[in-house]
């Protein structure tokens, strides 16, 4: 089980929440919220409510002052408890929106799915096994998006409307 403590100010000051689900709306608990610690398993962050906008993975450490380290401008508005996951990971990336195009299943980390795949692009993919980690550029870099078992027809319709994922990484992590 996951357990994180957000803090109003820096440096893990003034009010706290602890957390230890998902949590859609974090202002139903504090106003503001400028640092936080992980005290056990990991977690991913959005600045956005419902699970919306840009996304962070924090694993089990301090976070004095993560609006400066990760530039979150909005501060953490929901986030999301990543279930430990024993067994394979397994997903199909599609090259367009819907299912469509050229296709191919990977059933480990890719750097860069140009190179191994020949895909210019993933617009959908079907998440089978595992919890998994996309970022728009290769190398694992750019923004980042968490993915759990489902259908993700189009990642225009969860808010990254123009962006193509390129790397993939799974959430290994002792989660």
């Amino acid at each position: 089980m996951g357990k994180i403590t957000f803090y109003e100010d820096r440096n893990f000051q003034g009010g706290s929440y602890e957390c230890m689900s998902d949590c859609a709306d974090m202002s139903s608990h504090m106003s503001r919220c400028h640092s936080c610690k992980v005290e056990s398993g990991c977690f991913v962050i959005y600045d956005r409510t419902n699970y919306m906008g840009n996304q962070y993975f924090l694993k089990s450490g301090e976070y004095p002052d993560y609006m400066n380290m990760m530039g979150m401008c909005s501060g953490i508005r929901s986030c999301r408890m990543i279930p430990m996951h024993k067994g394979q990971y397994k997903m199909k990336i599609y090259e367009r929106e819907n299912f469509g195009g050229q296709s191919n299943e990977m059933m480990e980390d890719c750097d860069n799915i140009q190179d191994r795949y020949s895909m210019s692009d993933c617009q959908s993919c079907h998440v089978m096994d595992g919890h998994w980690l996309t970022y728009e550029q290769p190398q694992y870099r750019g923004r980042m998006m968490y993915m759990r078992p489902g259908e993700y027809r189009s990642f225009k319709d969860m808010g990254y409307d123009g962006v193509r994922f390129h790397s993939f990484r799974r959430i290994m992590d002792s989660c």
